[in-house]
């Protein structure tokens, strides 16, 4: 880091500890996002805008260790923002019932119907037809953990499956 960054990163420190927070007017010429900067933080800006963006790197990365803080946070929130937001497509996130999909039998058909019939309890010729009929559903409204037990049971079986 070049001495110049050191020092106004030292300064600009310095003084956003000993500094008092006041608010700025806001001016009618102003936009909804920006801010009014008046003194040393307007040349800390201007300064700002000269330096390159590997020196900018660095400065961020000194302030972190300096102040012990970080600047993903706000990456964070904004990250978790969309999730929230996602709500109105159905909760698709936070699913608790699934529907387990036989898709394809595989190669090891005779496998993949004793399985089906030690998970599901129906008889020999119901559990064939089901495995015939792929795709079909296994079974309906299960839990998450139960769901992905059968997944890997029928799966170890050679069987293709799906979870809605």
């Amino acid at each position: 880091m070049s001495e110049e960054v050191k020092e106004a990163t030292e300064v600009a420190v310095e003084e956003a500890k000993t500094e008092e927070v006041v608010e700025a007017p806001v001016s009618t010429e102003q936009t909804e996002n920006s801010v009014a900067l008046d003194g040393k933080m307007a040349e800390f800006v201007d300064w700002i805008e000269t330096i390159s963006v590997l020196e900018l790197s660095q400065l961020v990365k000194a302030l972190e260790d300096r102040l012990g803080v970080t600047a993903a946070a706000p990456a964070a929130v904004a990250m978790a923002a969309p999730a929230a937001g996602s709500d109105s497509d159905g909760g698709a996130a936070e699913q608790s019932e699934f529907e387990v999909v036989l898709t394809a039998a595989g190669g090891s058909k005779i496998q993949v119907i004793k399985e089906l019939r030690a998970i599901t309890g129906l008889g020999l010729k119901e559990a064939k037809e089901l495995v015939d009929g792929a795709p079909s559903s296994v079974k309906t409204g299960v839990a998450k953990e139960e769901a992905d037990s059968i997944k890997e049971k029928l799966e170890g079986a050679g069987a293709t499956v799906e979870l809605k």
